[in-house]
Protein backbone atom coordinates (compact mmCIF):
# COMPACT_ATOMS: atom_id res chain seq x y z
CA UNK A 1 0.00 0.00 0.00
CA UNK A 2 1.43 3.52 -1.19
CA UNK A 3 1.75 5.98 1.59
CA UNK A 4 1.61 9.91 0.98
CA UNK A 5 2.33 12.51 3.38
CA UNK A 6 0.31 15.69 2.72
CA UNK A 7 0.63 19.17 3.98
CA UNK A 8 4.91 19.45 3.78
CA UNK A 9 5.49 23.07 4.38
CA UNK A 10 9.63 22.79 5.59
CA UNK A 11 12.45 20.81 4.63
CA UNK A 12 13.20 19.03 7.86
CA UNK A 13 9.26 17.67 7.62
CA UNK A 14 10.07 16.39 4.04
CA UNK A 15 13.18 14.45 4.97
CA UNK A 16 11.48 13.24 7.96
CA UNK A 17 8.41 11.81 6.14
CA UNK A 18 10.51 10.11 3.34
CA UNK A 19 12.85 8.30 5.81
CA UNK A 20 9.96 7.46 7.77
CA UNK A 21 8.97 5.52 4.38
CA UNK A 22 6.49 7.95 2.63
CA UNK A 23 6.59 7.18 -1.09
CA UNK A 24 4.90 10.25 -2.02
CA UNK A 25 4.76 13.92 -0.58
CA UNK A 26 1.88 16.59 -0.89
CA UNK A 27 2.16 20.08 -0.81
CA UNK A 28 -1.09 22.31 -0.90
CA UNK A 29 -1.12 25.31 -3.39
CA UNK A 30 -4.90 26.39 -1.82
CA UNK A 31 -4.21 30.10 -0.67
CA UNK A 32 -7.14 28.98 2.15
CA UNK A 33 -5.69 26.51 3.97
CA UNK A 34 -3.43 26.83 6.73
CA UNK A 35 -0.58 24.34 5.11
CA UNK A 36 -0.60 26.58 2.04
CA UNK A 37 3.18 26.90 0.84
CA UNK A 38 3.86 29.00 -2.79
CA UNK A 39 5.30 27.37 -5.77
CA UNK A 40 8.65 28.61 -5.50
CA UNK A 41 9.09 27.60 -1.39
CA UNK A 42 7.90 24.14 -2.65
CA UNK A 43 10.43 23.67 -5.44
CA UNK A 44 13.30 24.24 -2.83
CA UNK A 45 12.37 21.35 -1.18
CA UNK A 46 11.23 19.22 -4.03
CA UNK A 47 14.65 19.31 -5.43
CA UNK A 48 16.25 18.33 -2.26
CA UNK A 49 14.43 15.24 -2.44
CA UNK A 50 16.17 11.62 -2.60
CA UNK A 51 15.08 9.65 -5.62
CA UNK A 52 11.93 7.73 -6.47
CA UNK A 53 9.93 10.04 -3.84
CA UNK A 54 6.96 11.72 -5.73
CA UNK A 55 6.05 15.31 -5.32
CA UNK A 56 2.38 15.81 -5.43
CA UNK A 57 0.59 19.40 -5.78
CA UNK A 58 -2.64 20.02 -4.27
CA UNK A 59 -4.93 22.24 -6.14
CA UNK A 60 -8.60 23.26 -5.79
CA UNK A 61 -10.93 24.68 -8.21
CA UNK A 62 -8.07 26.34 -10.29
CA UNK A 63 -7.67 26.72 -14.16
CA UNK A 64 -5.57 25.20 -16.37
CA UNK A 65 -2.96 27.96 -16.96
CA UNK A 66 -2.57 28.10 -13.26
CA UNK A 67 -2.09 24.25 -13.17
CA UNK A 68 0.49 24.39 -15.28
CA UNK A 69 2.45 27.31 -14.38
CA UNK A 70 2.59 26.52 -10.48
CA UNK A 71 3.27 22.92 -11.95
CA UNK A 72 6.13 24.01 -13.69
CA UNK A 73 7.28 26.44 -11.23
CA UNK A 74 7.62 23.96 -8.43
CA UNK A 75 8.54 20.31 -9.90
CA UNK A 76 5.83 18.32 -8.71
CA UNK A 77 5.72 14.99 -10.41
CA UNK A 78 1.67 15.16 -10.53
CA UNK A 79 -1.20 17.41 -9.43
CA UNK A 80 -3.95 16.32 -7.12
CA UNK A 81 -7.12 18.19 -7.98
CA UNK A 82 -10.25 18.67 -6.74
CA UNK A 83 -12.46 20.50 -9.09
CA UNK A 84 -16.18 19.36 -7.65
CA UNK A 85 -18.25 21.34 -10.24
CA UNK A 86 -16.19 19.54 -13.34
CA UNK A 87 -16.18 16.46 -11.95
CA UNK A 88 -19.99 16.41 -11.03
CA UNK A 89 -21.13 17.15 -14.65
CA UNK A 90 -21.39 14.05 -16.35
CA UNK A 91 -22.70 15.37 -19.23
CA UNK A 92 -19.47 18.49 -19.62
CA UNK A 93 -15.71 16.96 -21.05
CA UNK A 94 -13.13 18.73 -19.34
CA UNK A 95 -10.47 20.48 -20.56
CA UNK A 96 -7.88 18.54 -18.35
CA UNK A 97 -6.31 17.06 -21.53
CA UNK A 98 -4.77 20.12 -21.69
CA UNK A 99 -2.56 20.04 -18.53
CA UNK A 100 1.49 19.32 -18.73
CA UNK A 101 1.41 17.32 -15.75
CA UNK A 102 -0.10 14.10 -14.75
CA UNK A 103 -3.05 14.53 -12.52
CA UNK A 104 -5.37 12.36 -10.48
CA UNK A 105 -9.09 13.18 -9.39
CA UNK A 106 -9.97 13.61 -5.93
CA UNK A 107 -13.75 12.66 -4.81
CA UNK A 108 -14.89 14.12 -2.15
CA UNK A 109 -18.23 11.21 -1.19
CA UNK A 110 -20.92 11.91 0.13
CA UNK A 111 -22.46 8.52 -0.63
CA UNK A 112 -21.33 4.94 -2.12
CA UNK A 113 -22.33 6.41 -5.24
CA UNK A 114 -19.29 9.05 -5.38
CA UNK A 115 -17.17 6.28 -4.20
CA UNK A 116 -18.10 4.03 -7.26
CA UNK A 117 -17.36 7.25 -9.88
CA UNK A 118 -14.50 6.76 -12.25
CA UNK A 119 -14.62 3.11 -11.09
CA UNK A 120 -11.68 2.49 -13.92
CA UNK A 121 -9.40 5.84 -13.10
CA UNK A 122 -7.23 5.78 -9.89
CA UNK A 123 -8.66 8.64 -7.73
CA UNK A 124 -8.23 9.47 -4.38
CA UNK A 125 -11.46 9.69 -1.97
CA UNK A 126 -11.56 12.27 0.97
CA UNK A 127 -14.87 12.44 2.81
CA UNK A 128 -17.00 15.35 2.20
CA UNK A 129 -16.62 18.88 4.34
CA UNK A 130 -17.14 22.08 3.71
CA UNK A 131 -13.38 23.23 3.59
CA UNK A 132 -10.72 21.70 1.80
CA UNK A 133 -8.17 19.01 3.12
CA UNK A 134 -6.80 17.75 6.06
CA UNK A 135 -9.88 18.44 7.90
CA UNK A 136 -9.44 14.85 9.83
CA UNK A 137 -13.21 13.62 8.98
CA UNK A 138 -12.98 10.28 8.20
CA UNK A 139 -14.93 8.43 5.58
CA UNK A 140 -17.63 5.61 6.22
CA UNK A 141 -15.97 2.16 5.29
CA UNK A 142 -19.15 0.51 4.41
CA UNK A 143 -18.66 2.47 1.39
CA UNK A 144 -16.20 0.51 0.09
CA UNK A 145 -17.48 -3.07 0.70
CA UNK A 146 -17.79 -5.59 -2.05
CA UNK A 147 -16.30 -3.05 -4.33
CA UNK A 148 -12.31 -3.66 -5.68
CA UNK A 149 -10.42 -0.42 -4.18
CA UNK A 150 -6.98 -1.34 -6.48
CA UNK A 151 -7.18 2.11 -8.03
CA UNK A 152 -8.66 3.51 -4.46
CA UNK A 153 -6.58 5.82 -2.39
CA UNK A 154 -7.96 6.98 0.53
CA UNK A 155 -8.10 10.17 2.69
CA UNK A 156 -9.91 11.44 5.49
CA UNK A 157 -9.15 10.95 9.65
CA UNK A 158 -6.45 8.43 9.30
CA UNK A 159 -4.42 7.47 12.14
CA UNK A 160 -2.17 4.86 12.86
CA UNK A 161 -5.19 3.77 15.35
CA UNK A 162 -7.31 3.29 12.53
CA UNK A 163 -5.05 1.61 9.81
CA UNK A 164 -6.48 -1.73 11.47
CA UNK A 165 -9.83 -1.07 10.04
CA UNK A 166 -8.28 -0.79 6.45
CA UNK A 167 -7.55 -4.61 6.65
CA UNK A 168 -9.61 -6.37 4.39
CA UNK A 169 -9.55 -3.65 1.68
CA UNK A 170 -7.33 -3.24 -1.21
CA UNK A 171 -6.72 0.15 -0.96
CA UNK A 172 -3.74 1.25 -3.80
CA UNK A 173 -2.91 3.81 -1.29
CA UNK A 174 -3.48 6.41 1.84
CA UNK A 175 -3.20 9.73 1.78
CA UNK A 176 -2.76 11.83 5.61
CA UNK A 177 -2.06 14.99 6.60
CA UNK A 178 -3.60 15.85 9.79
CA UNK A 179 -3.38 12.37 11.65
CA UNK A 180 0.60 12.93 11.60
CA UNK A 181 0.94 16.85 12.62
CA UNK A 182 2.20 18.58 15.80
CA UNK A 183 -0.64 21.41 14.62
CA UNK A 184 -1.45 22.54 11.14
CA UNK A 185 1.35 22.60 8.66
CA UNK A 186 4.03 21.30 10.95
CA UNK A 187 4.58 17.17 11.24
CA UNK A 188 5.28 15.03 14.26
CA UNK A 189 8.47 12.72 13.37
CA UNK A 190 7.62 10.30 16.00
CA UNK A 191 3.84 9.85 14.59
CA UNK A 192 5.12 9.77 10.81
CA UNK A 193 7.18 6.91 11.59
CA UNK A 194 4.72 5.16 13.66
CA UNK A 195 1.99 5.62 11.24
CA UNK A 196 4.17 4.48 8.28
CA UNK A 197 5.72 1.47 10.57
CA UNK A 198 1.50 0.59 11.38
CA UNK A 199 0.50 0.38 7.49
CA UNK A 200 3.67 -1.79 6.77
CA UNK A 201 2.82 -3.97 9.38
CA UNK A 202 -0.74 -4.52 8.37
CA UNK A 203 -0.04 -5.27 4.63
CA UNK A 204 3.61 -6.94 4.77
Amino acid sequence: MKIKICGITNLEDAINATNAGADALGFVFYKQSPRYISPSDARNIIDKLPPFVQAVGLFVNETIQNINDISKISNIDLAQIIDDNCFDQKDNKSNYEELDIRYIKVIRAKTKDDVLKYKNEYRLIDSFVEGFGGMGHRLNLDFFNDIDCSKIILAGGLTKDTISELEGFNFYGIDVSSGVELSKGIKDKQKMIEFVSTVNELHR
